[in-house]
């Protein structure tokens, strides 16, 4: 038996019909095992409780720095001189409320 993966919310959930959960046996609110058609590998220790979109792990600015830098210097990103600065991307400190 094959059952859709929807979208519900920010997750994922199997939906079954009132006839396949009937025929499973299965009720609401009863845990069940799901079996992947894919191998599982073990998730590598930094990575546990790591956040996943669209099954890529999502990074934090501190991760992908100190990756740079371990990296060295050639892997870091070529500066990009896009003018003067116009409009909302001017900052004026000294006026700043907060």
């Amino acid at each position: 038996m094959e059952a859709k993966v929807i979208r519900w919310g920010d997750d994922l959930a199997v939906r079954l019909s009132s006839a396949e959960a009937e025929e499973l046996g299965i009720r609401e609110g009863e845990t069940v095992e799901i079996v992947s058609k894919r191998p599982v590998t073990p998730e590598p220790q930094q990575w546990a409780g790591r956040r996943y979109v669209d099954g890529l792990p999502v990074y934090t600015m501190e991760e992908m720095v100190a990756e740079a830098r371990r990296l060295g210097p050639e892997a870091e990103p070529l500066t990009v001189d896009w003018g003067p600065d116009r409009g909302s991307e001017i900052i004026d400190d000294d006026n700043d409320p907060y």
